[in-house]
């Protein structure tokens, strides 16, 4: 009894795309998530985004996202876009728009492009941060917002800012990368003061339009891109006065298209193209 399943990635932030009918009673969704993500003995993946049709009126259908290290994320930009392109892919969903349930809310994704059969471009309305200590969550007394707040990590302090934008997003603002970024995004995401863990952000401002980011996302470890890291980024340096509202997100995988609208919705684009589909044999 096989499992089908299809591999996306976007900007190299690999997700396999499952059906969640195609899942027997007999797995559960952390252990089959540990097994299949698995880059020597699975199909390999940055975590698994698991469909499943809705028919109610607030959403056509729901999206699970689940860590490599089997925990459950609350959002993933990158995830759930794969999810949707793969449903354009299988030729399920051939509407422009689809309104996408997840563990932070309802998302809205529009196809702005298809080129060829592989690759798919989304423009996503992903909902609206929150700035307060209690909503990221961040140990300590009540607070409006995390900003420069100091915590010591392997005996140095690191100073981080911190918003949730579907997931728990903490910044580290650095004028280079030269910095052992991936030791310190590793000790922080499990740190005492994020009680739900982090994603870790290290951003360098480029201009009032850009940044350029390293990413050690939660229940991940290093990835070459994210869509609520870069999206978190994004806006941590617009409330600081580091750029405009409107940012280009430069990771090692690619550039990703944030915009803080106004209204305080945000809207994220970007790209999922197709790398392999195949059966996990269970």
């Amino acid at each position: 009894m096989t499992i089908p399943f299809c591999k996306f990635h976007g900007f190299g932030n690999d997700y396999i795309v499952i059906e969640r009918s195609s899942i027997r009673g007999w797995v559960t969704l952390p252990h089959l998530a540990i097994a299949i993500c698995e880059r020597n003995t699975g199909a390999g993946a940055d975590g698994i985004a698991v469909l499943e049709r809705l028919d109610g009126e607030m959403a056509d259908y729901s999206c699970e996202i689940v860590n490599p290290d089997g925990s459950f994320a609350g959002f993933s930009g990158n995830g759930t876009r794969c999810a949707v392109a793969y449903l354009h892919y299988k030729q399920i969903w051939e509407h422009e728009t689809l309104r996408l349930k997840t563990r932070s809310g309802i998302k809205r994704y529009r196809l702005i492009e298809q080129r060829g059969e592989h690759e798919f471009w989304f423009e996503a309305e992903i909902g609206r941060p929150t700035f307060a200590s209690s909503e990221i969550p961040v140990a300590g007394p009540p607070r409006p917002h995390v900003l420069n707040e100091s915590i010591n990590i392997n005996g140095q302090t690191v100073r981080f800012s911190a918003v949730n934008v579907g997931n728990p997003v903490a910044c580290v603002f650095v004028d280079s990368f030269d910095l052992d970024w991936l030791a310190v995004g590793k000790a922080m995401e499990s740190h005492s003061v994020f009680p739900e863990r982090a994603n870790i952000v290290f951003v360098h401002p480029i201009d009032r339009d850009s940044i350029e980011v390293r990413i050690w996302e939660r229940g991940a470890g290093e990835t070459s891109a994210s869509g609520t890291c870069a999206t978190g980024a994004a806006i941590l340096s617009a409330f600081l006065l580091k750029t405009e509202r409107h940012v280009k997100v430069i990771s090692p995988g690619g550039e990703t298209d944030v915009v803080w609208r106004e209204d305080d919705e945000m809207i994220l684009t970007g790209r999922a193209d197709l790398a392999f589909c195949g059966e996990w044999p269970g």
